[in-house]
């Protein structure tokens, strides 16, 4: 279930699951009960700030030190949603999308003084998961949200983009005992679909907006 509180938009597992991400606040594995986004904007993280210290803070007012948090620079009302079912396996995906830091993989281009956008998704899976299969399921979200950003074509002087410098993906799942989640699994097809097309779609509406000239939708700084 999803709960929109700007700036916070909250993702209830609906149980306690196992989550693997690379989180601010919570990053390996951990076991959470929801996993929230953040929207931040460039005012709100000045350079010398202690960004863990400040949401600590924040989410200890929201009485929240449980969840696992992603930072967005988008607007949180623009998330995105999917779900995939394949065989017995359901998987449900929510990000925030924005392009601004696009990067093709290994190369890097020159973001000083810009504001920045971000990829965040988090994925629940119907499926129980060792930790291997966590992992592994973690790179079959990677690879999908990869494969929707070059599919949107967005070049950038160093190639086509791949991703942004921020982006940040947490799987969660029932505890479990598979250790697969591949693309020859029902697992993985499920992941790789669902967050396929809230990637894909996501991208779609920040490309219309952005060219448009509404650029004011992306002046975070994460």
């Amino acid at each position: 279930m999803l709960t929109l509180d700007p700036p916070w938009l909250e993702m209830d597992l609906g149980e306690d699951m196992r989550v693997l991400s690379w989180s601010l606040n919570r990053p390996g594995y951990v076991t959470a009960r929801r996993i929230l986004w953040r929207e931040v904007r460039n005012a709100d993280l000045p350079a010398d700030m202690d960004v863990g210290a400040w949401l600590d803070r924040e989410l200890a007012t929201r009485g929240a030190q449980d969840a696992v948090v992603l930072l967005t620079s988008r607007d949180i009302r623009a998330f995105h949603t999917a779900r995939a079912t394949v065989g017995d396996v359901t998987v449900d995906v929510t990000a925030t999308v924005g392009l601004s830091n696009a990067e093709r993989v290994g190369a890097r281009v020159d973001y000083s003084n810009r504001n920045w956008g971000t990829i965040n998704l988090a994925a629940r899976l119907s499926q129980g998961l060792s930790d291997a299969g966590l992992l592994e399921a973690v790179s079959i979200a990677t690879q999908a949200r990869t494969a929707a950003v070059m599919d949107a074509e967005y070049d950038l002087p160093t190639g086509r983009a791949t991703g942004t410098g921020t982006d940040c993906i947490a799987v969660a799942s029932p505890p479990g005992s598979q250790a697969f989640a591949g693309l020859h699994t029902e697992t993985g097809e499920a992941l790789g679909r669902a967050v396929y097309d809230a990637i894909a779609d996501g991208i779609a509406q920040w490309k219309a907006k952005v060219f448009r000239g509404n650029k004011d939708i992306e002046e975070g700084a994460v």
